[in-house]
């Protein structure tokens, strides 16, 4: 029996007690839940930084409160490889249709329910508990390894691992972020987020043609995204797992009154980018087609970014982490470990943004519809959490031995 299996049974009590403490963003208020994540590892023994990020940067993002932990663990000389590994502890609300309490943390069936049970508090036990195994034999390695616990992917990862990043507080050789255990993801796409304001002139609506009809003209810039969509259907990545460019109006709003002419409409629309695209000329282009399309007499149309966040591609040096992983997972799972993209974002971009080579790898099934990741009864398996687990303890091993 190895480490991992000995001690798994804490390693599930461990996730279930993330599990059970909301984090949900938005709102963005996810102090709490890194307090009590740091409790859990100083109760494993680990040294924990708290990084408290200043209330004005993170309310720019829309968030609450952020404290980023950082724990660092130096084997031999320290003089080997710096190796992060980065989890996010914000999630996404839970949403309606649950079977099961989302902050429960149930066991049923060999796996345990709640939000954020794979996606991705899962690795805060996978990457905790792999360190643990290698401070449990630690002879003959030599390097660093950190875990990097952040809270706001779900809005970016700005006040999270680039902020540390920028800040100074890590300069790692090597990253690897939450993933799943079935595939090492090395490239994924980016995505920017659109606030759109099409104002008008409120008018009675018995006299109309006095004012000037602000959802009429949203009409017509809404069927020009579609006719956008469409076309971007048409464009293929030449990356295996990304696919197309996607085009998702997600939310709109206007009017006041059924009996008033509304003056103003605001949507907010979401566009992937696969890594071929540069994301500035995508949100040029996109603006300029929403402006042309809406305009009209007395007409004004507003474009605000939300976020731009640039696709993630592979960094010279990643090889190595691919050809551990999908040795070991092989190894470990009995199967192929895919090697691809993956049509999301996550906060894996600002670390190879920062020239350091990066990997997704982590705990969880084949595809996030497996896990309902971002859905109803999200979950993930014991036995892909054990796995995992044992799967980074080798890479991490390997990479720390010098072999």
């Amino acid at each position: 029996m190895s480490f991992i299996d000995d001690n798994f049974a804490r390693e599930v009590a461990f996730l279930k007690e993330l599990v059970k403490v909301p984090s949900d963003n938005p709102p963005g208020d996810c102090a709490r839940h890194g307090e009590r994540s740091a409790e859990l590892y100083e109760g494993l023994g680990f040294k924990v930084e708290r990084h408290k990020v200043p209330e004005v940067t993170v309310n720019r993002y829309g968030m609450k409160s952020v404290t980023n932990l950082v724990i660092r663990e130096k084997f031999g000389t320290g003089k080997g490889p710096i190796i992060a590994l980065n989890a996010h502890g914000d999630v996404v609300p839970p949403g309606q249709g649950w079977k099961h309490d989302p902050y429960g943390a149930e066991e049923k069936g060999g796996a345990i329910y709640g939000r954020g049970a794979a996606v991705s508090k899962s690795d805060f036990a996978t990457y905790g508990f792999a360190l643990l195994a290698l401070k449990d034999r630690p002879e003959g390695l030599n390097g660093t390894v950190e875990l990097h616990l952040t809270y706001d992917e779900e809005v970016g990862g700005y006040v999270g691992p680039k902020w540390l990043l920028d800040e100074k507080i890590t300069k790692p050789d090597y990253a690897i972020s939450a993933g799943f255990s079935y595939a090492v993801v090395t490239s994924h796409n980016g995505v920017v987020h659109i606030e759109v304001t099409v104002h008008g002139k409120q008018a009675h609506a018995a006299m109309p043609d006095t004012g000037f009809d602000a959802l009429k003209a949203a009409t017509k810039v809404l069927n020009a995204l579609y006719g956008e969509r469409k076309k971007l259907r048409k464009i293929k990545s030449k990356l295996k797992g990304i696919g197309s460019p996607q085009l998702t109006v997600g939310q709109i709003s206007g009017g006041f009154a059924t009996n008033v002419v509304p003056d103003k409409v605001v949507m907010r629309l979401d566009r992937r980018l696969i890594p071929e695209e540069n994301g500035k000329k995508v949100e040029r282009d996109l603006m300029a087609l929403i402006k042309k399309a809406g305009a009209g007499k007395g007409i004004k149309i507003d474009c605000k970014r939300v976020i731009l966040a640039d696709p993630f591609r592979p960094v010279k040096g990643v090889e190595r982490l691919v050809e551990l992983l999908t040795r070991y997972g092989k190894q470990e799972l009995k199967t192929k470990i895919d090697v691809k993209g993956a049509p999301l974002y996550t906060d894996a971009r600002h670390y190879s943004a920062a020239g350091i080579p990066t990997v997704l790898y982590g705990a969880g099934p084949r595809t996030i519809l497996d896990a309902n990741a971002h859905a109803a009864n999200e979950h993930i398996k014991l036995s892909d959490l054990k796995s995992a687990t044992k799967i980074i303890e080798a890479t991490l091993r390997e990479m720390l031995s010098g072999a």
